[in-house]
């Protein structure tokens, strides 16, 4: 039903956590003052390229946290990588900060890296800026070889400028370039889908969405939910996010998540506005739509 490492709940649910100051001592104490199931972190600065080595004692008390607490944890790889760069200097910093993720992922026990797909900069049509991606990135997919090594996590974004992958029909040639490598999976970004255009509000609109993820890159693939409300309508390719049931979403789609096969054992994380406050509401509210289905 669910990944070995990430316990026995259909849907855990967590938050991103903030680890200044130590992954275990800071990142993990805030997880249970506001209750998350799941953890996402950063192990580097998002907005940087520095390949900060960890400390090893903070990843060990942590991986051995989230194995008592069968607590899944991920890691959000920094915004600034990406493949499609017409740049040089961007594309080789690009591999050397995911490859930093992917090691560190595997130091921490982190199931799986999420990374944003990018976009065709400097012009250049999507198929040159794809054949780069396939370049750049199938030799760091096969670096994956051991158990212990997290998934590669794609995920798409809301549509801005030349993006690579904003719907999901956009992962089909993603996928296709990286050979549907058997450690690529998919992090769907509720607000990121939903600006792109996935009206997730209307009438069986998650369950259209989710349907044709799995046409699209086959079962199994989904691995992570990142639930944020849009504070933006649908396909306004804005990455705003809202508290759940504060934005143009509303409540019912997160509610219809907990519906879905493709999202039997697929943990969520916020990633929303408010601090702690609104951290440990957001979880509380994803918690109560899931029991309310009766999601474990």
């Amino acid at each position: 039903m669910t990944d070995s490492r990430s316990g026995a709940r259909r849907n855990p649910v967590g938050s991103h956590v903030p680890v200044a100051g130590g992954l275990a001592t800071t990142g993990l104490a805030y997880a249970r003052e506001i209750g998350a199931e799941t953890v996402q972190v950063f192990v580097a600065n998002p907005r940087g390229w520095a390949t900060p080595p960890g400390n090893p004692r903070q990843d060990e008390a942590f991986r051995e946290a989230c194995t008592e607490e069968c607590l899944p944890a991920y890691i959000h790889a920094p915004y600034l990588i990406n493949f499609g760069s017409h740049t040089a200097a961007t594309a080789d910093l690009s591999v050397t900060s995911l490859r930093h993720s992917l090691r560190r992922g595997r130091a921490i026990g982190a199931l799986g890296v999420v990374v944003h797909t990018g976009s065709a900069t400097g012009g250049r049509p999507r198929e040159v800026a794809l054949a780069q991606v396939r370049e750049l990135v199938l030799p760091l997919l096969e670096e994956l070889t051991d158990e212990a090594d997290p998934w590669l996590l794609l995920e798409p974004t809301a549509g801005q400028g030349s993006s690579l992958c904003s719907l999901v029909e956009d992962l089909g040639p993603y996928f296709e370039a990286l050979d549907h490598h058997p450690r690529l999976g998919v992090c769907l970004d509720t607000c990121h889908a939903f600006a792109a255009g996935h009206d997730m509000a209307g009438p069986g609109g998650v369950k259209a969405l989710l349907d044709e993820l799995v046409v699209t890159v086959g079962e199994g693939r989904l691995k992570l939910i990142h639930s944020n409300d849009s504070k933006d309508v649908a396909g306004a390719h804005k990455d705003r996010h809202e508290n759940i049931g504060a934005g143009h979403i509303g409540t019912g789609p997160f509610g219809d998540l907990f519906r879905h096969p493709a999202t039997e054992g697929v943990p969520l994380v916020i990633e929303t506005p408010g601090g702690k406050v609104g951290h440990a509401t957001d979880v509380a509210r994803l918690k109560d739509l899931r029991n309310t289905l009766g999601g474990y």
